[in-house]
Protein backbone atom coordinates (compact mmCIF):
# COMPACT_ATOMS: atom_id res chain seq x y z
CA UNK A 1 0.00 0.00 0.00
CA UNK A 2 1.39 3.42 -1.02
CA UNK A 3 2.59 6.25 1.38
CA UNK A 4 1.45 10.18 0.68
CA UNK A 5 4.27 11.88 1.26
CA UNK A 6 2.55 14.97 2.49
CA UNK A 7 1.46 13.04 5.48
CA UNK A 8 4.41 11.63 6.65
CA UNK A 9 6.06 15.35 6.18
CA UNK A 10 3.02 16.30 8.36
CA UNK A 11 3.97 13.82 10.58
CA UNK A 12 7.49 14.52 11.00
CA UNK A 13 6.99 18.43 11.58
CA UNK A 14 4.06 17.98 14.25
CA UNK A 15 5.11 14.77 15.99
CA UNK A 16 8.43 13.15 14.77
CA UNK A 17 8.69 10.80 17.68
CA UNK A 18 5.63 9.64 17.90
CA UNK A 19 5.66 9.13 14.12
CA UNK A 20 8.65 6.88 14.95
CA UNK A 21 7.69 4.98 17.83
CA UNK A 22 4.15 4.31 15.56
CA UNK A 23 5.88 3.46 11.90
CA UNK A 24 8.25 0.82 14.84
CA UNK A 25 4.82 -0.63 16.50
CA UNK A 26 3.20 -1.28 12.79
CA UNK A 27 5.97 -3.42 12.02
CA UNK A 28 6.47 -4.82 15.37
CA UNK A 29 2.52 -6.18 14.75
CA UNK A 30 3.75 -7.86 11.98
CA UNK A 31 6.24 -9.64 13.82
CA UNK A 32 4.06 -10.59 15.84
CA UNK A 33 1.38 -12.05 13.41
CA UNK A 34 4.75 -13.75 11.83
CA UNK A 35 5.55 -15.47 15.51
CA UNK A 36 2.06 -16.17 15.80
CA UNK A 37 1.90 -18.40 12.97
CA UNK A 38 5.23 -20.31 13.30
CA UNK A 39 3.45 -21.43 16.72
CA UNK A 40 0.78 -22.64 15.26
CA UNK A 41 2.65 -24.66 12.93
CA UNK A 42 5.06 -25.79 15.47
CA UNK A 43 3.82 -29.60 15.36
CA UNK A 44 4.03 -29.61 11.55
CA UNK A 45 7.63 -28.15 11.37
CA UNK A 46 10.15 -26.66 13.12
CA UNK A 47 11.97 -25.21 10.41
CA UNK A 48 11.29 -21.66 8.90
CA UNK A 49 12.16 -20.26 5.67
CA UNK A 50 12.59 -16.67 5.24
CA UNK A 51 13.27 -15.09 1.47
CA UNK A 52 13.13 -12.22 0.09
CA UNK A 53 15.23 -9.82 -2.48
CA UNK A 54 17.96 -8.02 -1.83
CA UNK A 55 18.08 -4.67 1.03
CA UNK A 56 14.34 -6.33 2.08
CA UNK A 57 15.47 -6.08 5.99
CA UNK A 58 16.09 -10.14 5.97
CA UNK A 59 18.65 -10.61 8.56
CA UNK A 60 16.78 -8.16 11.26
CA UNK A 61 13.37 -10.03 10.95
CA UNK A 62 14.50 -13.07 11.19
CA UNK A 63 16.20 -11.75 14.36
CA UNK A 64 12.75 -9.77 15.43
CA UNK A 65 10.87 -12.78 14.53
CA UNK A 66 13.66 -14.67 16.89
CA UNK A 67 13.34 -12.50 19.90
CA UNK A 68 9.53 -12.61 19.75
CA UNK A 69 9.25 -16.03 20.14
CA UNK A 70 11.58 -16.14 22.53
CA UNK A 71 9.32 -14.11 24.96
CA UNK A 72 6.89 -16.96 24.43
CA UNK A 73 9.27 -19.30 25.82
CA UNK A 74 10.08 -20.73 22.11
CA UNK A 75 13.21 -21.18 21.95
CA UNK A 76 14.86 -20.57 18.08
CA UNK A 77 18.06 -20.11 16.32
CA UNK A 78 18.45 -17.85 13.10
CA UNK A 79 20.92 -19.24 10.63
CA UNK A 80 21.80 -16.96 7.26
CA UNK A 81 21.15 -19.15 3.94
CA UNK A 82 24.77 -17.58 3.18
CA UNK A 83 26.72 -19.79 5.02
CA UNK A 84 25.66 -22.14 2.44
CA UNK A 85 27.09 -20.95 -0.34
CA UNK A 86 29.67 -23.57 -2.07
CA UNK A 87 33.44 -22.68 -2.56
CA UNK A 88 32.80 -21.62 -6.78
CA UNK A 89 34.67 -23.37 -9.14
CA UNK A 90 34.87 -21.38 -12.33
CA UNK A 91 34.92 -23.28 -15.08
CA UNK A 92 31.31 -24.97 -13.80
CA UNK A 93 29.63 -21.86 -12.11
CA UNK A 94 26.72 -20.33 -13.37
CA UNK A 95 27.46 -17.69 -15.70
CA UNK A 96 25.16 -13.89 -16.48
CA UNK A 97 24.98 -13.61 -20.09
CA UNK A 98 27.74 -11.26 -20.26
CA UNK A 99 29.84 -14.20 -18.96
CA UNK A 100 30.16 -12.94 -15.61
CA UNK A 101 29.85 -15.68 -12.45
CA UNK A 102 26.60 -15.47 -11.66
CA UNK A 103 26.28 -15.23 -7.72
CA UNK A 104 22.33 -14.12 -7.87
CA UNK A 105 21.60 -18.12 -8.90
CA UNK A 106 20.48 -21.11 -6.57
CA UNK A 107 23.35 -22.69 -7.93
CA UNK A 108 25.66 -21.27 -5.59
CA UNK A 109 23.67 -22.50 -2.63
CA UNK A 110 24.55 -26.42 -1.35
CA UNK A 111 20.52 -27.27 -1.86
CA UNK A 112 21.16 -30.75 -1.05
CA UNK A 113 23.08 -30.53 2.52
CA UNK A 114 20.52 -27.49 3.45
CA UNK A 115 17.64 -30.27 2.49
CA UNK A 116 19.64 -32.83 4.36
CA UNK A 117 20.04 -30.39 7.57
CA UNK A 118 16.28 -29.61 7.35
CA UNK A 119 15.39 -33.34 7.76
CA UNK A 120 17.98 -33.54 10.29
CA UNK A 121 16.93 -30.56 12.51
CA UNK A 122 13.39 -32.04 12.39
CA UNK A 123 14.21 -35.40 13.79
CA UNK A 124 16.65 -33.92 16.83
CA UNK A 125 19.34 -34.57 14.96
CA UNK A 126 22.55 -32.66 15.77
CA UNK A 127 24.24 -31.24 12.14
CA UNK A 128 27.42 -28.33 11.72
CA UNK A 129 26.18 -25.07 9.75
CA UNK A 130 28.58 -24.24 7.74
CA UNK A 131 30.66 -20.90 7.79
CA UNK A 132 31.38 -19.23 4.23
CA UNK A 133 33.98 -16.85 4.32
CA UNK A 134 33.33 -13.96 2.11
CA UNK A 135 36.66 -12.86 1.72
CA UNK A 136 38.14 -16.45 0.50
CA UNK A 137 35.28 -17.06 -1.30
CA UNK A 138 35.55 -20.53 0.26
CA UNK A 139 33.18 -22.79 2.67
CA UNK A 140 35.05 -23.62 6.35
CA UNK A 141 33.14 -26.56 7.72
CA UNK A 142 35.88 -26.83 10.12
CA UNK A 143 34.79 -23.53 11.45
CA UNK A 144 30.94 -24.54 11.78
CA UNK A 145 28.64 -24.24 14.54
CA UNK A 146 26.92 -26.85 16.01
CA UNK A 147 23.51 -26.72 16.38
CA UNK A 148 20.33 -29.14 17.71
CA UNK A 149 16.97 -28.40 18.07
CA UNK A 150 15.50 -29.33 20.98
CA UNK A 151 11.90 -29.95 22.03
CA UNK A 152 9.41 -27.26 20.41
CA UNK A 153 12.67 -25.51 19.49
CA UNK A 154 12.90 -23.17 16.32
CA UNK A 155 15.33 -22.78 13.22
CA UNK A 156 14.79 -19.84 11.16
CA UNK A 157 16.91 -19.99 7.70
CA UNK A 158 16.97 -16.41 6.11
CA UNK A 159 18.28 -16.23 2.55
CA UNK A 160 17.55 -15.14 -0.83
CA UNK A 161 16.46 -18.45 -2.17
CA UNK A 162 15.16 -19.53 0.86
CA UNK A 163 11.54 -20.30 -0.96
CA UNK A 164 13.19 -21.71 -4.05
CA UNK A 165 11.38 -24.76 -5.67
CA UNK A 166 14.62 -27.16 -4.99
CA UNK A 167 13.89 -26.73 -0.78
CA UNK A 168 10.23 -26.01 -0.79
CA UNK A 169 9.28 -29.15 -2.67
CA UNK A 170 11.48 -31.11 -0.66
CA UNK A 171 10.34 -29.77 2.70
CA UNK A 172 6.38 -28.56 1.73
CA UNK A 173 5.64 -28.48 6.01
CA UNK A 174 8.53 -25.73 6.49
CA UNK A 175 6.73 -22.63 6.96
CA UNK A 176 7.39 -20.23 4.74
CA UNK A 177 7.62 -16.24 4.91
CA UNK A 178 8.13 -13.59 1.79
CA UNK A 179 9.69 -10.26 3.23
CA UNK A 180 10.10 -6.79 0.62
CA UNK A 181 10.07 -3.24 1.06
CA UNK A 182 7.86 -2.60 -1.84
CA UNK A 183 6.04 0.52 -0.92
CA UNK A 184 5.91 3.90 -2.98
CA UNK A 185 5.42 6.72 -1.57
CA UNK A 186 2.82 8.97 -3.87
CA UNK A 187 2.64 12.67 -3.68
CA UNK A 188 -1.24 12.64 -4.37
CA UNK A 189 -1.59 10.58 -7.76
CA UNK A 190 1.99 11.41 -8.63
CA UNK A 191 5.04 8.76 -7.99
CA UNK A 192 7.81 10.12 -5.77
CA UNK A 193 9.94 7.83 -4.70
CA UNK A 194 10.03 3.87 -6.04
CA UNK A 195 9.89 1.07 -3.57
CA UNK A 196 12.91 -0.09 -5.39
CA UNK A 197 14.55 3.27 -4.76
CA UNK A 198 14.44 2.15 -1.25
CA UNK A 199 16.00 -0.92 -1.27
CA UNK A 200 18.72 0.38 -3.69
CA UNK A 201 19.55 3.27 -1.14
CA UNK A 202 19.90 0.30 2.08
CA UNK A 203 22.23 -1.53 0.36
CA UNK A 204 24.48 1.18 -1.40
CA UNK A 205 24.57 2.97 2.77
CA UNK A 206 25.19 -0.51 3.78
CA UNK A 207 27.43 -1.89 1.54
CA UNK A 208 29.49 1.43 2.11
CA UNK A 209 29.61 1.35 5.31
CA UNK A 210 30.36 -1.79 6.34
CA UNK A 211 31.56 -3.89 2.86
CA UNK A 212 33.90 -1.41 1.66
CA UNK A 213 32.18 -1.14 -1.84
CA UNK A 214 31.68 1.83 -3.49
CA UNK A 215 28.51 3.70 -4.56
CA UNK A 216 29.93 2.31 -8.37
CA UNK A 217 30.34 -0.84 -6.96
CA UNK A 218 26.84 -1.13 -5.45
CA UNK A 219 25.27 -0.16 -8.90
CA UNK A 220 27.67 -2.11 -11.42
CA UNK A 221 26.09 -5.45 -9.42
CA UNK A 222 22.58 -3.64 -9.35
CA UNK A 223 21.26 -4.55 -12.69
CA UNK A 224 22.21 -8.45 -12.08
CA UNK A 225 21.02 -8.12 -8.17
CA UNK A 226 17.85 -7.01 -10.09
CA UNK A 227 17.75 -9.48 -12.71
CA UNK A 228 18.10 -12.61 -10.61
CA UNK A 229 15.41 -10.77 -8.00
CA UNK A 230 12.93 -11.73 -11.40
CA UNK A 231 14.54 -14.94 -12.34
CA UNK A 232 15.16 -16.57 -9.07
CA UNK A 233 12.87 -14.58 -6.15
CA UNK A 234 10.12 -13.25 -7.56
CA UNK A 235 8.42 -16.74 -9.08
CA UNK A 236 8.66 -18.09 -5.83
CA UNK A 237 7.09 -15.66 -3.46
CA UNK A 238 3.81 -17.28 -3.75
CA UNK A 239 4.88 -20.28 -2.34
CA UNK A 240 4.92 -18.45 0.86
CA UNK A 241 2.34 -18.59 3.67
CA UNK A 242 2.85 -15.04 4.39
CA UNK A 243 3.98 -12.13 2.69
CA UNK A 244 4.59 -8.66 4.16
CA UNK A 245 5.96 -5.03 3.33
CA UNK A 246 8.94 -3.93 4.97
CA UNK A 247 8.99 -0.59 4.00
CA UNK A 248 9.06 2.10 6.64
CA UNK A 249 7.47 5.29 6.37
CA UNK A 250 9.94 7.18 8.05
CA UNK A 251 13.10 5.69 6.46
CA UNK A 252 13.53 8.09 3.20
CA UNK A 253 13.62 10.88 5.56
CA UNK A 254 16.82 9.09 7.88
CA UNK A 255 17.87 7.80 4.79
CA UNK A 256 18.42 10.89 2.88
CA UNK A 257 21.31 12.03 5.56
CA UNK A 258 23.61 9.13 4.40
CA UNK A 259 22.21 8.23 0.64
CA UNK A 260 22.18 11.95 -1.05
CA UNK A 261 25.97 12.48 -0.20
CA UNK A 262 27.17 9.03 -1.25
CA UNK A 263 24.72 9.39 -5.06
CA UNK A 264 25.75 12.95 -5.18
CA UNK A 265 29.42 12.19 -5.31
CA UNK A 266 29.35 9.66 -8.17
CA UNK A 267 31.45 10.65 -10.85
CA UNK A 268 29.48 11.75 -14.22
CA UNK A 269 30.71 9.59 -16.28
CA UNK A 270 28.73 7.10 -14.65
CA UNK A 271 26.06 5.85 -16.99
CA UNK A 272 23.77 5.59 -13.76
CA UNK A 273 24.25 9.04 -12.64
CA UNK A 274 20.97 10.91 -13.90
CA UNK A 275 18.85 8.13 -12.55
CA UNK A 276 20.52 8.69 -9.10
CA UNK A 277 20.45 12.74 -8.94
CA UNK A 278 16.63 11.56 -9.74
CA UNK A 279 16.77 9.53 -6.75
CA UNK A 280 19.08 12.50 -4.81
CA UNK A 281 15.83 15.31 -5.99
CA UNK A 282 13.07 12.66 -4.62
CA UNK A 283 15.05 12.77 -1.41
CA UNK A 284 15.08 16.68 -0.80
CA UNK A 285 11.50 16.59 -1.20
CA UNK A 286 10.88 14.78 1.84
CA UNK A 287 11.03 16.36 5.26
CA UNK A 288 14.69 15.64 7.28
CA UNK A 289 14.60 12.81 10.28
CA UNK A 290 18.02 12.89 12.84
CA UNK A 291 18.99 9.33 12.64
CA UNK A 292 19.96 9.44 16.55
CA UNK A 293 16.14 9.37 16.80
CA UNK A 294 15.67 6.27 15.07
CA UNK A 295 15.48 3.08 17.79
CA UNK A 296 18.10 0.69 18.31
CA UNK A 297 15.68 -1.94 16.91
CA UNK A 298 14.38 -0.48 14.05
CA UNK A 299 14.65 -2.47 10.94
CA UNK A 300 16.51 0.75 9.04
CA UNK A 301 19.73 -0.02 11.59
CA UNK A 302 20.76 -3.07 9.27
CA UNK A 303 21.63 -0.47 6.66
CA UNK A 304 22.23 3.04 9.28
CA UNK A 305 24.40 0.88 11.53
CA UNK A 306 24.00 1.96 15.80
CA UNK A 307 21.80 -0.98 16.64
CA UNK A 308 21.26 -3.63 18.90
CA UNK A 309 21.45 -6.23 16.63
CA UNK A 310 25.38 -8.18 15.84
CA UNK A 311 25.27 -9.12 12.06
Amino acid sequence: MPYQINEINHCIETDVKGFLEECDAKFQKKIAQAADYILSRRKESPIVLLSGPSGSGKTTTAMKIEEELERRGAHSHTISLDNYFVTINPKTAPRTPDGAIDYESPRCLDMDLLSQHFTQLSRGEEVIVPRFEFARQMRDTSRGTRLQLGKSEIAIFEGIHALNDDLTSRHPEAVRFYLSARSNVMDGDKLRFKGTWMRLSRRAVRDYNFRGSSVEMTMDMWANVRRGEKLYISPFKNKAHIKFDSSIPYEVSVMRHYASPLFEAIPDENPRRKELLDLVDAFHQFAPIAPELVAGDSLIREFIGGGIYEY
